[in-house]
Order: structure tokens, then sequence, then C-alpha cells
């Protein structure tokens, strides 16, 4: 959340991968990468997909809100992503978006289902 997010390079690098239609994944707190990527067509990556990160009411449980820098759930859903999580705090909660290219977990139990999504994209 402090250091990913937002800073250039790590934005540079995931526009190139999204722009080459690469596979692009985070898991948790790494969802913060994604917030200010913007592609070649000026669409925002996250804009209108399925996204998960780490929840508001998962930061809340850990008494860390008034820590954060921002909250990443409220970040992503104002710049367009379809925002998803588990109904369980807790709980995987994977989502996959751009034809399977932009894969996303929203907590540490979501890991494995991320790791599968990447293989199923990248076709092994």
């Amino acid at each position: 959340m402090f250091d990913i997010a937002r800073t250039p390079t790590v934005v540079s690098l995931i526009k190139s991968f999204a722009d080459a239609n690469r596979l692009v994944a985070a898991v948790c707190h790494g969802s913060a990468a994604l917030l200010d990527v913007k592609l070649s067509d000026g669409k925002l990556l996250v804009d209108g997909e399925p996204v998960t990160g780490f929840s508001n009411t998962e930061e809340d449980s850990m008494g860390l809100s008034s820590a954060m820098p921002f909250m990443l759930e409220t970040e992503l859903v104002k710049n367009g992503a379809k925002f998803e999580k588990a109904d369980q705090l807790w709980e995987a909660r994977v989502c996959v978006g751009r034809g399977g290219k932009l894969v996303t977990g929203q907590n540490p139990a979501s890991s494995f289902g991320v790791a599968e999504g990447m293989k199923a994209a990248l076709g092994v």
C-alpha cells in the first residue's frame, strides 16, 4: 500500500504488460499497484473489470484503517472497478477480468486461487 501504489515505475511496467495483453495479477494489498494504470486507449486498467483486493471490512477488522494511506476497496471502486469480495471475512475470493489476463485475489487465503488463475491464463 505504501511502496507500490502509484509508483511510476510499477505503473509503467503494469501498463506495458496490459497493453501487450500479457498477464497481470495481484493478491491482497498488491491490487493497490493497479489503481493508476492507464492503458494506451486512456482507460484505467480496472475500469469495468471484476477486481478484488483487501476489503474495507478486513482492514477495519484489523484495526488498521486509520494507518492506511487510503482504503483499497474504496479507491478501486472510484476507478471504476467492479469490486467483489467474499461473503465472510478472510474467505478466499478471486476475480478474473480482461479475458483472463487480469487475476486478483482478495486476501492471503486467495493466493492459491490466483495461482490457479495465472496457470489457466498461461495455459499450463
